[in-house]
């Protein structure tokens, strides 16, 4: 878009704020997930990100060692995004407990969904990078805690019956999670449509923890 000077007399030009620090390192971060909606890491170079970033190589050197290290901040800000909004479905309870635990794994599904780009890099980059693996071997033992302290506390409560310890049942249905979802998002097949996930998901969960889809307190399932 071309500017026309202004007429009134003694009016000056003004340059664009030059960007600071942190808008440097949210353009390289933004410039990775949009690169990664379209190809995989190993396509992408640490020319094409500071390309993006509008800023020179040996400047995005300044922000991050590598492109993976890249990666690693961006998706240690996905499974914090995934965290709080998990947090907060499960803290607006409705009452329902088969819609309550819906609303967590929709939580989690649409994160995930939402940044699929980050999250299939991120599983492939876990085979060979170590700090990849770690970052997400801490989000998973977060999601385990959580769902085993649920399931005990639903036991403790009487409306689920005893069954397998709560971490080992918590540890099987988070990876069941994570293997579906990745095979939803990468298109893997045999993978569930992406519109019926949250609901086979859903009712796997809750046989499994209650042995019924519709647990105590429930509306039944459509």
């Amino acid at each position: 878009m071309v500017a026309f000077p202004s007429t009134r007399r003694g009016a000056r030009s003004r340059r664009p704020p030059r960007p600071s620090g942190d808008d440097r390192e949210l353009a390289i971060l933004t410039t990775c997930e949009k690169l990664l909606a379209e190809r995989p890491l190993s396509a992408i170079s640490v020319d094409d990100l500071a390309r993006g970033a509008g800023i020179s190589r040996p400047t995005f050197y300044f922000y991050f060692r590598s492109k993976d290290a890249v990666l690693l901040s961006l998706l240690d800000r996905v499974i914090a995004e995934a965290d709080r909004a998990s947090a907060e479905a499960f803290a607006a309870r409705v009452g329902d407990r088969r819609q309550d635990w819906r609303n967590g794994i929709r939580a989690y599904f649409e994160t995930f969904r939402t940044h699929r780009g980050v999250t299939l890099a991120a599983a492939e980059a876990r085979i060979t990078n170590e700090e990849v693996r770690e970052l997400w071997a801490g989000g998973f033992e977060q999601w385990v805690d959580h769902c085993a302290e649920v399931i005990a506390t639903e036991r403790a409560r009487g409306f689920a019956p005893p069954g397998p310890p709560a971490r080992d049942l918590a540890i099987a249905l988070n990876s069941m999670n994570e293997r579906a979802l990745h095979g939803t998002f990468a298109g893997d097949g045999p993978a569930i449509a992406e519109e019926d996930a949250v609901d086979v998901l859903l009712d796997v969960w809750l046989t499994a923890i209650y042995h019924t889809p519709n647990p105590p307190g429930s509306r039944p399932a459509d």
